[in-house]
């Protein structure tokens, strides 16, 4: 692969460094053509917003790879947003990874999120080697810096990754991936600000300079919301649970709740120095959408 310099606007990168408060959104590939539907259509309305960019996730082993690559290709050609395309170490060789690159490439995607990747039983499991393959996720910015110019970002835990033994190793390991030339990172969702700004602190003290952006995702639904925090090692907020759990029959009075938590959140981590925020859209624009309206610094 002949690695060719991004232009600065569509470096995530240099975005980021180039200061201002960051906007993004983020999409997965969908199954079906219904659901690919609902994705364009959830892309088509989210684009006025202007995001500085946008991101399509990678499923477990590898299995959304095409789907990947093409969907991020179609938001480079047809729109007028960046994209950041996943990528994962499960279930690939370095020629695998290799060609994934640059198939990325030649689709028009100049950034790319360096992950590890939940083994393929799921969050908490254990890991399973690929022979041939590559272990960590520092290893990943390597190889991407080393056979391509994309901009390259990586994933953090405000409370630390589920396998990390403590808050210290797991801030090693983002050194880690710092070091091997990583320009950003994107956590998992936020479920306290001040979580976040522990982690952006351990970073600091650590020696990682690059930004670090907040993910966040509202609560919807009362049942998938515990789940995704189960997967995640970790425990809803106290606070937001004495919120939301007398409403946990009402959907409609939850969903207004949830949303209300996340703007709240949302205006707190920009007034303590976050410098922008990620939003997992779950291919839905409207909550996104009211969130990002309802922001003290939109309004």
């Amino acid at each position: 692969m002949l690695p060719s310099d991004p232009a600065p606007e569509s470096s995530i990168g240099a975005l980021l460094r180039a200061g201002g408060r960051s906007f993004s959104f983020e999409f997965f590939p969908p199954k079906d053509d219904e659901g690919e539907q609902v994705l364009w259509r959830s892309i088509r309305e989210l684009e006025p917003l202007k995001p500085t960019f946008v991101s399509v996730t990678y499923g477990a082993g590898g299995q959304t790879r095409d789907r990947t690559v093409a969907i991020t290709g179609r938001i480079a050609r047809e729109t007028s947003m960046v994209p950041m395309a996943h990528l994962t170490c499960v279930g690939h060789t370095v020629e695998e990874l290799d060609q994934i690159l640059t198939d990325l490439e030649q689709a028009g995607v100049r950034n790319v999120l360096a992950l590890r990747g939940d083994p393929p039983g799921g969050p908490g499991t254990p890991w399973q080697s690929t022979p041939g393959g590559i272990e960590y996720a520092a290893d990943l910015v390597e190889l991407i810096r080393r056979t391509t110019s994309a901009s390259v970002g990586v994933a953090a835990f405000p409370e630390g990754h589920r396998d990390a033994a403590t808050l210290d190793d797991d801030v090693r390991v983002l050194k880690a991936k710092h070091d091997a030339g990583a320009e950003f990172a994107v956590t998992e969702m936020v479920l306290r600000a001040s979580d976040y700004v522990g982690l952006v602190e351990r970073a600091a003290a650590a020696g990682v300079d690059f930004p670090i952006v907040p993910g966040i995702m509202p609560i919807l639904n009362y049942a998938s919301m515990n789940r995704m925090v189960e997967l995640s090692g970790r425990e809803m907020p106290a606070e937001v649970l004495a919120r939301i759990e007398p409403l946990r029959d009402d959907p409609a009075a939850l969903r207004a709740e949830g949303i209300r938590i996340a703007t709240e959140l949302c205006d707190e981590l920009l007034d303590r120095g976050a410098p922008g925020l990620h939003f997992y859209t779950l291919n839905r624009s409207k909550a996104t959408r009211e969130i990002y309206a309802g922001l003290r610094v939109t309004a």
